[in-house]
Order: C-alpha cells, then sequence, then structure tokens
C-alpha cells in the first residue's frame, strides 16, 4: 500500500553509499575553496575532482585496522587519488565533514518529510470538504458531549499539519548549517572563507559559531519537531481506532481484500494500521529524549552523541516517513459510516441537547444553578428510565412553567450547533 510513495528515497539518504557520498561532496568542494586560495594547484584539484572515489566495502575493511571512519573513508579515497591526495582533508576535522555531510542528509530528510505532510494535508482536506456537514455527536471523556459534524474531526488534523509543516521548515533551517572550522572551531588551520565557500555550494549555512561540532541544540530540535508530528498521527491514529469499536463502529481503516484480522477469530477487523502509528510515535518520543540529552557534551565536544545519532536520525525519518504514509492511506481510504454517526448521536434519546434547554431557561430570567437543577433532575430521569429527553421536559411543570411545547422543540434543533462550521472552515482557508 505504501510502497508507491517514498520510502525508497528515504531509505536511500540513510544508505552508506550516500553518507559517503556526502562527506565526499564537503571534502570536494573545500579542495575547490583552498584551490581558490592558491594553496592547491589547479592541476592537483583537477586530478582530485577526476579520481576522487570511493568504496564501501574498502571504507569498511580498512576501518577494521583504523577503527576511525573518516580516516579510513580519506584512505580510500586516497588510494583512487594518488599524489596529490595530500591536498584533501587540509586543515580540517572529521567533525567538519561528518557534521556537514549529516546536516545535508538531515536537509534531505526534512524535504522528504514535507512532500509527505503535504500529502497528508491534501487527504485531510478532502475528508473534511465530503464531510463538513455530516452530523455525529461530540464526545469529551469518551462520553456524548453535543452534536458536531465529522469534518470538524479532519479539519482539526489538517490545521496541526498545517502547524506540523511550519515546525518542520523551522527545524530544517535549524540544521541546514555546515562548520569547516577545525579541532576547537577557532578556524586556525583553515581560513573561514572556506567554511563560507563550501557553505554557500551546498546550500547551507555557517555555523555562527562552533565547537569541533555543530550544537547538538539544532538536531534536538529537528528530533523534537519529528516527535511532536508523530503526536499529531497518533492523535489522529487514536480517533480513528476508538471511532472503529464495535459498540461506534463510525468509521475504519481500510481492510483491504484477503486481509486477515485474527487468527482465531474470521470476523475480526482490528484498526492494525492505526495502532502501528501509535505504537511507533513512542520510539519517536524516545529518540527526540536521546537528542536531548546530546546537547550537552564535554568541553569543546566528545563523541557519546555520535553512537545515539547514527541509530536515532536515521531511524526517526525512516519511522516518520513510513507513519505519514500509513496515516495517508487510512485518510484516503477509511470506511465511513454516517448513519452509524446518526443512529449514535440519537443513543442518549436527546440529553446532547441539555445545555440548549438550560441556556434557553436562563434566557427567561432565572438563575443559572436554578436552571441548571431543573434541566439536570429531567437528564438524569431520561439517563435512568431510558425514555426521550424532550418528553420528559415537555411533561415537567418546573419547565413547562418558563418554556412552551414550541420553544422546548426549538431546543433540539441540530442546526444550531452546526450554524458556524462554515466561520471554521473559513478560517482554516477550507
Amino acid at each position: 500500500m505504501i510502497e508507491r510513495y517514498t520510502l525508497p528515497r528515504m531509505g536511500k539518504i540513510w544508505e552508506d553509499q550516500n553518507r559517503f557520498q556526502r562527506m565526499l561532496d564537503v571534502e570536494l568542494m573545500a579542495c575547490e575553496a583552498f584551490a581558490r586560495k592558491k594553496l592547491i594547484p589547479n592541476s592537483a584539484l583537477s586530478e582530485i575532482k577526476r579520481r576522487a572515489r570511493f568504496d564501501v566495502d574498502r571504507i569498511k575493511e580498512i576501518e577494521k585496522e583504523t577503527k576511525h571512519d573518516v580516516i579510513a573513508f580519506i584512505k580510500s579515497i586516497s588510494e583512487n587519488v594518488g599524489p596529490d591526495a595530500k591536498y584533501i582533508h587540509m586543515g580540517l576535522t572529521s567533525s567538519d565533514v561528518l557534521d556537514t555531510g549529516l546536516s545535508l542528509q538531515m536537509r534531505d530528510a526534512a524535504d522528504i518529510l514535507i512532500d509527505d505532510l503535504k500529502r497528508f494535508l491534501i487527504a485531510l482536506e478532502r475528508k473534511a470538504k465530503k464531510y463538513k456537514n455530516t452530523p455525529c455527536v461530540g464526545r469529551t471523556h469518551g462520553v456524548h458531549a453535543e452534536p458536531m459534524t465529522f469534518g470538524l474531526k479532519f479539519a482539526l488534523i489538517y490545521a496541526e499539519i498545517q502547524r506540523d509543516i511550519a515546525r518542520m521548515d523551522a527545524a530544517r533551517k535549524a540544521i541546514s548549517v555546515g562548520k569547516l572550522s577545525g579541532a576547537v572551531g577557532t578556524f586556525a588551520n583553515v581560513d573561514p572563507w572556506v567554511e563560507e565557500y563550501v557553505c554557500k555550494r551546498l546550500k547551507l549555512e555557517p555555523a555562527p559559531i562552533s565547537t569541533q561540532v555543530i550544537q547538538r541544540d539544532r538536531h534536538a530540535q529537528f528530533l523534537a519537531t519529528i516527535a511532536i508530528i508523530g503526536g499529531t498521527l497518533e492523535k489522529f491514529a487514536t480517533e480513528i481506532r476508538a471511532l472503529q469499536r464495535t459498540e461506534i463502529l463510525e468509521a475504519e481503516e481500510p481492510f483491504t481484500e484477503g486481509q486477515k484480522g485474527s487468527s482465531a477469530m474470521p470476523h475480526k477487523r482490528n484498526p492494525v494500521i492505526c495502532e502501528r502509528i501509535a505504537g511507533l510515535a513512542r520510539v519517536l518520543r524516545g529518540n527526540s529524549l536521546a537528542a536531548m540529552e546530546n546537547i550537552s557534551l564535554w568541553h569543546e565536544r566528545d563523541i557519546s552523541h555520535s553512537s545515539v545519532e547514527r541509530v536515532i536520525i536515521p531511524d526517526s525519518c525512516i519511522l516518520l516517513d513510513y507513519m505519514l504514509n500509513l496515516a495517508t492511506d487510512v485518510a484516503m481510504h477509511m470506511a465511513v459510516y454516517p448513519e452509524r454517526m446518526i443512529e449514535n448521536l440519537n443513543r442518549m434519546k436527546g440529553l446532547v441537547f441539555s445545555q440548549r434547554v438550560l441556556l434557553a431557561l436562563i434566557g427567561k430570567g432565572i438563575t443559572r444553578n436554578e436552571a441548571y437543577d431543573m434541566v439536570q433532575k429531567c437528564a438524569m430521569r431520561a439517563w435512568k428510565e431510558n425514555v426521550e429527553f424532550k418528553s420528559i421536559l415537555m411533561d415537567d411543570i418546573d419547565v413547562t412553567k418558563y418554556l412552551p411545547h414550541e420553544e422546548i422543540e426549538a431546543c433540539f434543533d441540530l442546526g444550531y450547533y452546526t450554524k458556524n462550521v462554515d466561520r471554521i472552515y473559513k478560517r482554516l482557508g477550507l
């Protein structure tokens, strides 16, 4: 179902081949900059550009001996370049290449995630418009509250996804920085102009100040944004899961031909996709916490963050890409049962209109407390005796003393509760 979307693109960003290619991009841009500064002969630059390549298997083989991935990477390139390889990585430290390359990977991942969010937004917009005027009961604490429309549920998530897109745009900007400032960030062995040149060529901003690493509050912002978006998806999935309960059954996630719900019970149609989304959101939150732990490093840098990031950043990007595609499929192909919504709306025999009666009584000049007690007395009777709330109100002398039958009847007008839906939609641009 989701393979037709972007998952292969996201996976390739985090493969070793692309990781090392991004590092090579940084190294080549640095050589270009050094050549502009007359620190590398143009002939050497041409030779480096022509011959610089790497082999992932060879890097791993070298790393078994060096126990250092960047040294293994540079040695693999040097084997292909020859004597001019002495100019590669000149004046740089490992994190100059690693962190700038990682920024490129994260920026590319952010672009895919933003595309995913926009696709989900379109699916939500369509459902919000389709069910804009479809009445259903609203619930608070899981208990029937007042009437609303089913479209408002989608409009709510639509607005939140808009905010998530803005958050991801901000996070993308935060991590779209590079650094080539040397071992402790002082530019002692590399001119700041080199960093500016490389970043411009790679469409990054130079980090205004760095230590040996780009500061990890940026990465924490990126992972926190991913976790928040995961929370939005969990919110959407939880709503569908709740609505799919047998006792409610107002909506269902897609159930495809040949799908099985239970090894024991052939009748089962379980909300497994939405449950998967909800479960994976927990992983994203855990990864976000680990990213926050990475903000504080010893002095100008240690590498306690590095091993963590090699897991949490690719995993979080891939998971969110996957979750967004799942959620989009659910939104596009879910089953919706408007007739069941009306049935459920009427299940409480009109009790959901109690506030309207309360306000009508207050409008007659009695105190709120007195009106509340009058309505609650009738409501509790309707609840216990399972009879129509309206008929109890019509027979109650305390109520009819203030409200004639036609005014009681008017309190049960469904349109009263949906009269401002158009204004809400207009606010959202729907």
